[in-house]
């Protein structure tokens, strides 16, 4: 399982752990991700996703799952959610 959120597109950043002494060591600074399940009013069910708190956040402000999904760009969203986005617009 990749470690990417399937709202928002959030991946890992590579950079370094710096050190007192300013040794430079690789490491992966990873998205604070969730799994959470939505309550899709239009679908009548629940939709099980890997979110990252900023992209919950977003959601609860855009009104629900539903709401969020008709204004997202697809570019972001992975492919299981865009098959969500277009149950939801054929049936709104």
């Amino acid at each position: 399982m990749s470690r990417r959120c399937e709202l928002t597109g959030k991946s890992p950043l590579k950079g370094h752990k710096v050190s007192h002494a300013n040794n430079k060591v690789k490491r992966k600074f990873y998205p604070n991700l969730k799994n959470i399940s939505f309550a899709s009013k239009i679908l009548k069910r629940q939709i099980k996703i890997k979110v990252s708190n900023a992209a919950l956040k977003t959601v609860d402000y855009k009104g629900g799952i539903d709401n969020f999904l008709k204004t997202a760009k697809n570019i972001k969203l992975s492919n299981r959610v865009k098959k969500y986005k277009k149950q939801i617009l054929l049936k709104s």
